[in-house]
């Protein structure tokens, strides 16, 4: 494999989703597909490893240490997972392996300290903690040490099966693990875990048991048909498979090494952004012009984005960064950041009573009240009945609806029919467009409180089921549009949050606390600004999306491409052997 191709393309093949880890997968299918060195004539032929399974198979059962020989069906061409290169066999495993399990310990058994007990977590990291048992209550059988092979096979899929090669000193293995007795010395340690490892995936298809514990029987895994290359061929992949996996760990430092200095720089621009002052021109109102002159028009017309966000395609190279740079843009939003302040538009008609004391950050044209100060009339829960999916039913909103969308609003296709809805309570539980509608309970607490809008664009006009909450404010004093994004900024998020009280592992807010939540308030003239500017940034965060996705499907059939034209001359090599 041509290391230098790869190296030169990395810093395009690392925009694709899992890049070096696919990289690890796709070198571990060609090492034991006979794709990732070459076959050698003068290597010992395979039909001498195994004579010597079968040698040892019949040694065994003379001495006595095995009852009998376990006949392992023939292996149909249909079975096999590939076409093996010309000097290789399959195998089954239960041909080249002996398997006995782990002891079944009980937790009463273990002990602070003595002979450690290895179970699945304790293949799976070098971090997990030990149990330990009394070395007197275990059996030989079930002890092991440096170079045993295992085979763990029970546990979650993905996570838990798969071949190991212990090298942590003598210990007893708990039940679920498999100690593997090699018959015939056919294979090199390391390439059977690498051929067993690459079939996975067959392995948990077949797996028993629920969604959390699965296993692998053992008839299963003696069953698996194995690729058995020459041995000494067997020790050139082993040593290339380390080789290219050195440099996968170099190209995973590296990106690691980018991704972590290009987060630091988003992290730090977005701060920045947030807390640098004169961000957008303002006019200083110490003189309390009363009327806008041609100085005003002039700071108004050469306002400009901050030029940041120029920047941020560059920057923005993962859905997380784009994540944060949506909030940073509600944060700026309601800081009087985002939109310049125009000195002819008059501060929101609220009484003295409503405002409360306001965050220094405010400009000094805003207000900041409680949300039952903007509100045109009452909070109200919505319709407690549930659904009945009557045909000629109302459309009744599922909770679903004040969740699912990210955008803001209202998803009405989420919605069911209930019978029996007469006028008034169509009209006392309906919804206009305009009407914000909050989440009352949720297992996720980012969902509780969060405002959504409605917008009617279905036409369906639908009432709203109890675990939501309709908040209809007044147009006099706030916009609908400004209030939702408002609501999902950090300074309006953090108190909201704050108001959540946990039960039975749900969250909750009721419509008194959603009430007494603080929200900043801009002139109605500057709230149509607000929104508009939000409106325009939140597309361009929609484009660098759609391009980070263009971009990554990009470096994926770039990774393809490399690696294709990397292995090209060996798989030409190889047709030209078959031929």
């Amino acid at each position: 494999m041509n290391q230098e191709q790869l190296l030169k393309h990395f810093d395009r093949i690392a925009e694709a989703p899992d890049a070096v880890p696919r990289l690890r997968r796709f070198i571990l299918d060609l090492a034991v597909r006979g794709k990732l060195v070459e076959q050698d004539v003068n290597d010992e032929p395979t039909s001498e490893l195994l004579k010597r399974i079968a040698a040892e198979k019949a040694r065994l059962l003379k001495c006595g240490s095995r009852t009998k020989d376990r006949l392992m069906k023939a292996i149909r061409f249909d079975e096999q997972p590939f076409i093996a290169p010309m000097p290789w066999q399959f195998v089954r495993l239960g041909d080249v392996l002996d398997m006995i399990n782990g002891r079944a310990f009980k937790p009463t058994e273990w002990l602070a300290s003595g002979l450690p007990i290895v179970r699945i977590q304790n293949l799976n990291s070098d971090e997990a903690p030990f149990n330990f048992c009394d070395p007197d209550a275990v059996q030989e059988r079930h002890l092991i040490r440096d170079d045993e092979f295992l085979i763990s096979w029970s546990g979650t899929p993905g996570t838990s099966f798969g071949a190991f090669i212990w090298r942590r000193g003598l210990a007893v293995l708990n039940q679920h693990i498999f100690r593997c007795i090699q018959i015939g010395g056919a294979f090199r340690a390391e390439f059977l875990r690498l051929a067993i490892n690459s079939q996975l995936d067959v392995l948990i298809a077949q797996a028993q048991g629920g969604v959390g514990l699965q296993h692998v029987t053992k008839g299963t895994l003696e069953s698996l048909p194995l690729p058995l290359p020459p041995l000494i061929e067997q020790h050139r992949i082993v040593a290339k498979v380390d080789e290219l996996m050195a440099l996968c760990d170099r190209l995973a430092a590296a990106q690691n090494k980018r991704e972590q200095r290009r987060d630091r720089l988003v992290s730090a621009s977005l701060h920045q952004l947030q807390n640098e002052e004169g961000l957008t021109p303002r006019r200083q109102d110490a003189k309390e012009e009363k009327e806008v002159d041609e100085k005003t028009l002039g700071v108004l017309a050469s306002w400009r984005e901050p030029v940041f966000l120029q920047d941020m395609p560059r920057l923005t190279t993962r859905p997380e960064h784009i994540m944060a740079l949506r909030q940073t843009i509600l944060n700026l939003a309601v800081r009087g950041k985002l939109v310049e302040q125009n000195p002819a538009d008059l501060p929101a008609p609220l009484s003295a009573k409503a405002l409360e004391l306001a965050p220094d950050s405010l400009p000094s044209s805003w207000r900041y009240s409680r949300l039952e100060h903007l509100l045109a009339e009452g909070t109200r829960n919505g319709y407690s009945r549930k659904p009945d999916d009557a045909s000629d039913g109302v459309p009744i909103l599922r909770i679903s609806a004040g969740t699912v969308r990210q955008d803001g609003i209202v998803a009405e296709e989420e919605h069911k029919l209930i019978s029996g809805i007469d006028s008034a309570t169509r009209v006392q539980y309906g919804l206009i467009s305009g009407d914000l509608l909050a989440c009352r309970f949720n297992g996720n607490k980012s969902f509780v409180g969060r405002l959504k809008l409605f917008s009617n664009y279905l036409g369906i006009n639908p009432i709203y089921p109890d675990k939501l909450i309709r908040v209809r404010v007044d147009p006099a004093l706030a916009l609908p549009g400004y209030v939702r994004l408002a609501g999902d900024s950090d300074l309006v998020r953090h108190a909201l949050e704050d108001s959540c009280a946990t039960t039975v592992g749900n969250w909750g807010i009721s419509a008194s606390n959603l009430k007494e939540v603080p929200f900043p308030l801009p002139p109605l003239a500057e709230q149509h600004r607000i929104v508009a500017k939000v409106d325009e940034l939140m597309a361009v965060c929609d484009q660098l999306e759609a391009n980070l996705t263009t971009t990554q499907t990009d470096s994926r059939r770039l990774l393809e491409a490399v690696l294709r034209d990397a292995l090209a001359p060996a798989l030409e090599a190889a047709a030209c052997r078959i031929q």
